[in-house]
């Protein structure tokens, strides 16, 4: 399995930036997909999931209303469209990928068995 995350870059707060992540290696339809984030000195949290099969979303309080994540199934691609960016969502983005798992464990990021290389998003003020 290969994740490869992409959109990263510098924007400024209030401003707008979508987040792909590419997904291959084999069909995802069991999986949970999901994007964490990680800022420096701080540990990885969880922003958003979503079930591949069913579309189902789950979200991080602190981006619910700003952050959209979706899928595309034809291109198996993932995307995390940010929007009301704010300086405290500066971060290292990572996509993740989990097989079959509970809603109570989507935001945990030992949950996730593949991982793709993080894009950096900076938002200035």
């Amino acid at each position: 399995v290969q994740l490869q995350a992409s959109g990263g870059g510098l924007v400024q707060a209030g401003g707008s930036l979508r987040l792909s992540c590419a997904a291959s290696g084999r069909t995802f339809s069991d999986y949970v997909m999901g994007w964490f984030r990680q800022a420096p000195g701080k540990e990885r949290e969880f922003v958003a999931a979503i079930r591949w099969s069913a579309g189902t979303t789950y979200y991080a309080d602190s981006v619910k209303g700003r952050f959209t994540i979706s899928r595309d199934n034809a291109k198996n691609m993932v995307y995390l469209q940010m929007s009301s960016l704010k300086p405290e969502d500066t971060a290292v983005y990572y996509c993740a990928a989990a097989l079959r798992i509970i809603v109570s464990m989507m935001r945990l990021p030992s949950s996730y068995n593949y991982w793709g290389k993080g894009t950096l998003v900076t938002v200035s003020s």
